[in-house]
């Protein structure tokens, strides 16, 4: 006798709130990274804005995701 493993039902009745909460996250990282420019050489300056404009980026596609979620339910 064979088992067959077999996925989890994918259940998204959550998506909404967990995109709510990883956007959130990611504006209190942008805000933290910023407030450690003060003492950031240039070099770090630089990384941080990089990697904040990054953020911008996937929280835009975090709203896009969270606005089309809640409009499937």
């Amino acid at each position: 006798m064979t088992k067959h493993n077999q996925p989890k039902p994918d259940d998204r009745s959550d998506n909404v709130e967990k995109l709510q909460d990883n956007i959130q996250n990611t504006i209190e990282n942008m805000e933290e990274a910023e407030a450690s420019m003060e003492t950031a050489s240039e070099e770090q300056k630089q990384a941080i804005q990089q990697k904040n404009e990054r953020r911008r980026e996937s929280i835009k596609g975090m709203r896009e995701e969270a606005s089309d979620e809640a409009h499937d339910h």
